[in-house]
């Protein structure tokens, strides 16, 4: 995956600074999604995200992934509609 600028430059901003994460990699993933539910013609709609941190150790993947969504509640007030999560604490497979 690969980091765009605008709103992927934000959540990998935003996600770095929370999560402190040892491998993040961050890509706009709209165009795939073109007109379905949520998709803006300009993109920016829809984002892959996979994060490694230390954080996540101890977490199940609910809890992971509600705290990334948390952690981007702006993000989600202002257009994006939706992530494709893979987070990990370092040593788990993926």
């Amino acid at each position: 995956m690969s980091q765009a600028g605008g709103r992927a430059a934000r959540v990998r901003a935003v996600l770095t600074e929370a999560f402190r994460p040892s491998v993040i990699e961050v890509h706009d993933d709209s165009a795939s999604h073109a007109g379905h539910s949520g998709a803006a013609p300009g993109g920016e709609t829809h984002m892959q995200v996979r994060m490694v941190s230390d954080v996540f150790a101890g977490q199940n993947r609910v809890a992971r992934s509600r705290a990334v969504h948390a952690t981007l509640d702006a993000e989600f007030r202002t257009g994006l509609h939706a992530l494709s999560l893979v987070l990990r604490a370092p040593g788990e497979p993926g």
